[in-house]
């Protein structure tokens, strides 16, 4: 079958054997472009699997299903506890880094990892459920009510979606972004553009040193700070300010179960309840046999991507 996979950093389309071994055959339909993967191809990061964490798909039985692309040991501490993400096979566990992702034509994963989806979202949509889990799991610890001022740097796809996941709960939400793609999706999902002011929380979702000195600048006296970007390079912490008003910062990283239910299955009720986030945020739709073509437009952000989705 058709897989695409990372070679001496460059993105290429190679035929591989299809998936075996136990777990449930999944025939992907949807799988996204992280700016993750972008980041892993540039920096040489060793990938040795299919690329593809964000994927949706039919099983065998004919069940559209978002996947949550982690398989666990289930037996380390952190698993016991519930704490999954945290497993200690690391990177080893995800699917599209240390196994076989999804940007290829069919999947093997364990049922745990299933995410079934409601009648509503048409299952190319569902890639999108990955990334919403990231800016839920995030905007959760932030304990949101509807009189809260949030400010969000960064239009990218997490940027877009933790718009969407925050005005779930307040409709005071502004956007710092930089392209007028990302400015419209953010209208589109509810936010105000631009940003003036204080704000209680401000959730960075560039990733920069610059981009973290202004969200700290718009954070109110022991305001929070919440890190939802990944930073590659290290982070440069404006200390003094952050002291001074003794701001508090929250990392967040990935998904998992909050209570008794997971990240994953509350972003999959968001996207069936707000059509309208897969209609912002999916800016393109490119066949498998056009990955590379895809990748490259996925990293144009001023030409008006936001998300790049492939189509096997």
């Amino acid at each position: 079958m058709k897989a695409v996979r990372c070679c001496d950093r460059h993105v290429v389309l190679q035929q591989v054997p299809p998936p075996s071994g136990p777990g449930v055959r999944v025939r992907i339909a949807a799988a996204g472009i992280c700016g993750s993967d972008l980041h892993m191809i540039a920096s040489g990061f060793p990938l040795p699997a299919t690329l593809g964490h964000e994927m949706a798909g039919i099983t065998e039985d004919g069940t559209p299903v978002a996947i949550e692309p982690m398989a666990p040991c289930g037996h380390c501490a952190h698993c016991v506890a519930g704490e999954y993400s945290y497993c200690e096979r690391g990177p080893g566990m995800i699917f599209g880094v240390g196994l076989d992702g999804g940007m290829a034509e069919e999947i093997v994963v364990p049922a745990r990892a299933l995410v079934p989806l409601p009648a509503s979202i048409p299952v190319a949509d569902a890639c999108l459920v990955e990334p919403l889990a990231v800016a839920v799991h995030g905007v959760s610890m932030l304990g949101l009510r509807p009189h809260h001022r949030v400010a969000v740097i960064g239009g990218g796809s997490i940027g877009q979606c933790a718009v969407a996941a925050a005005t779930a709960s307040t409709a005071h939400v502004h956007l710092a972004a930089r392209h007028d793609a990302q400015k419209l999706a953010g209208e589109r999902l509810g936010a105000k553009i631009g940003v003036e002011g204080e704000y209680d929380f401000v959730i960075d979702c560039a990733g920069t040193d610059e981009a973290v000195a202004q969200a700290v600048g718009l954070c109110r006296a022991r305001g929070t700070l919440l890190l939802l970007a990944t930073y590659w390079g290290g982070l440069k912490l404006p200390a003094f300010e952050v002291c001074m008003k003794e701001i508090r910062i929250l990392p967040a990283s990935t998904y998992g179960r909050n209570g008794l239910g997971r990240d994953v299955d509350v972003a999959a009720t968001l996207l069936a309840g707000r059509p309208q986030i897969a209609r912002a945020i999916i800016t393109h739709s490119m066949p498998l046999d056009a990955a590379v073509d895809a990748f490259a437009m996925a990293g144009n952000r001023a030409a008006g991507a936001i998300k790049v989705v492939l189509t096997p």
